[in-house]
This record gives structure tokens, sequence and C-alpha cells, in this order.
């Protein structure tokens, strides 16, 4: 994580411009409960040692910036560089000995001056794989209440790395069957005690149980049979064509659909399939009512809460950042941007939302 972050300070410059006609930045309170977006951290040297700053976080309920301030910042993170974040947790990667940390100092619930911080051995590739580039990181639970629990890495390409941060402390380092999932975005079922991997357009699903370490151990490979596709979609090949981006959270797909002008995209459209239990087997089923629900998809673990619990929220809604930042509506089948629509920004990848 750097000090600066050009992209970061202009995000946050844009948000403030479009918000300007209201309070746009506070303080954090326990007022706050929802889902937030971590947009940039500041942190400067202690004279005494350690390291104080401010984290900036945007609250998407009531569309405002939130600064938490006074804030401890482990000294292993201060330059380390952002893998993803899952369960509330920031995952970081030491540039020097490559070393994975987790912590919780972006969560506003954290404590300000001792926040946790785990740190897994070095992130080593297999032969003929790399680990520099990750899709995305994912656990089981979160380290601080399950000595079991599993992080897991996956890599640009065919690697898939397990850890147990409370256990054996070592890397299980997997490559993915067949060249179905080399930018696929890694989730977690606790409903089904798996971690699963969709294939390009939502089609196939690999999944591996929280066995993976045992000798001889095989992933299982589901292939998705779908129903109820909309008039407008005729075929399978249409669908993989125009939803090339896929997110699972736990019974649900979420599949976006991008636009090109020019050197820049922008997410027009998402298409959600419920997993559906039927006499005949296991379908996703298109729909387009989550009812009061709304899932939030980033280059972080995508998940989904109840917006009853969370005022300001919308429902049957998705909030997305990625190619662009903003909220769809499943029932309009609109989306609408929380930056300034004059303004074009390209795939924003730092940041991500947290429960």
């Amino acid at each position: 994580m750097l000090r600066e972050d050009d992209l970061l300070l202009f995000l946050i410059v844009l948000l403030t411009w479009k918000m300007h006609k209201r309070r746009s930045v506070r303080s954090f309170s326990s007022s706050m409960t929802g889902p937030y977006l971590s947009l940039c951290v500041s942190a400067k040297s202690l004279p005494e040692g350690g390291n104080i700053g401010e984290v900036v976080l945007f609250d998407p309920a009531k569309t405002e910036l939130l600064v938490l301030t006074e804030k401890a910042i482990p000294d292993e993170i201060v330059l380390a560089k952002g893998l993803g974040a899952s369960k509330g947790w920031a995952f970081f990667c030491d540039p020097q000995d490559r070393c994975v940390h987790i912590t919780d100092f972006m969560n506003p619930w954290a404590c300000k001056s001792n926040p946790k911080l785990f740190t897994l051995p070095p992130l080593t590739s297999l032969p003929s794989c790399q680990t520099n580039a990750v899709c995305n990181v994912a656990m089981s639970a979160c380290p601080d209440d399950d000595k079991d629990s599993v992080v897991a890495i996956k890599s640009l390409g065919d690697q898939l790395s397990f850890c147990r941060p409370r256990r054996d402390l070592r890397w299980t380092k997997i490559t993915t069957p067949l060249d179905y999932f080399p930018t696929s975005n890694l989730m977690h079922s606790k409903r089904d005690g798996r971690f699963y991997l969709p294939g390009p357009g939502g089609h196939h699903l690999l999944s591996y149980d929280l066995n993976f370490d045992k000798q001889g151990y095989q992933p299982e490979f589901h292939e998705l049979q779908f129903r109820n596709f909309p008039k407008s979609f005729e075929s399978e090949l249409e669908l993989s064509e125009l939803f090339p981006c896929s997110a699972r959270t736990n019974t649900s797909y979420a599949n976006s659909r991008l636009a090109s002008k020019e050197i820049s995209y922008e997410t027009q459209q998402f298409m959600v399939f419920k997993e559906e239990e039927t006499t005949e087997g296991r379908f996703m089923c298109y729909t387009d009512d989550i009812g009061d629900t709304c899932i939030f998809i980033s280059k972080g673990e995508a998940f989904c809460v109840q917006v009853s619990c969370f005022p300001g929220l919308e429902p049957n809604s998705i909030y997305f950042l990625g190619f662009g930042l903003g909220v769809y509506d499943l029932t309009s089948k609109t989306a609408s941007s929380f930056l300034d629509p004059s303004v074009t920004l390209n795939q924003l990848m730092v940041s991500y939302w947290f429960i």
C-alpha cells in the first residue's frame, strides 16, 4: 500500500464533487451500520515508533465519505500491496519477502490503537505458474473467530493457494485442472462448506471443500444447467459472449455486461441466476427479483446483505466496483453511477467493498 495513490485521491475528489450539495464528509460514529468501500489510507511515522493515519471510506447508503481518524496502521502493510478483501478483512502482500498479511485495521469497528494482524508465509509460485498478479482472495471464516479458518488466494492463471492462519501456517498450492479458470474470482459458500471458482460465462463451477490438503484430493467439477432465460437471449452462446464476467454469492450468480467506448469501459447490465433444487436436479434460474437483498461485487469476495438491516441501501440491486462505481437496479435494469457522468474512469481495481 503506497502512502500516496493518485488514482484513489482522484476518486475521492470526484465523489466529493458529486456530493457537494450535501454534507459529503463525516467522521465515524456508531450510526454507520452497512457495507462500505475502502478508498484511501494515509500514514505517518510517529517519533516513538509505529504509524498513525486516516482511512477514507465511502458509505453507499448515505453516499457520503467517511473518515476514520487516529488509526494505528501496522508497519507490515505501510508499503505493502493490496490483494483483496474478505469478510471485513483486508489482504496485503509485502513486496520484499512476499509474506501475506491479513488485518482488520480498515474496519470502522476494529480497535483503533491495536488492529489485529495475521502474517502468513511467503506466497510462492508453482512451476509454470505465477503469484505476482492476484485475481482475488476468500476466507471460510474470520481468523480471529475460527481456529480452522482457511484463506484462499486465486492467482492469475492456474494457481490456487490455501493456508490455515491459526494452524499449520503453510501454503497448499494447487494447479486448477483444465484451462477454464485463469481469471475466475474465488468465493466461499458457508452453506456448502466449499470454495467455488466459476468458469467464463458461468457455465461451469470448480469447487474445493476444506479437505484440500489431503493426499490425492480432487476438486469437484460442476456443469451448470440454466433455465428461464430472458427472451432477449436466445442461446447460451450469445449469453457467454455478452456476459464474460461472473461472480457467485452462495446461491446466485451475477453476470455483468460491458460496453466498449473507445479505450474505456462501463458496466451496462447484470443478470442474476438463482440456484434451485428440483426433482430433475439443480438448475440456475434467471431472476430479476432478489427481494430484500442487494449484492456487492468488486475485486474482493462478493457478498449479499438484507437491505432491511441496513437503511439507505437499495433493495433488489447490485452495488458494483470494477468498470465504474455504481448501483444496478434489477427491476428497472438501469445502472446509476456514484461518479460524475462527465468523467471517464477505467477499471478501478484498488478498492474493495467490505461487509
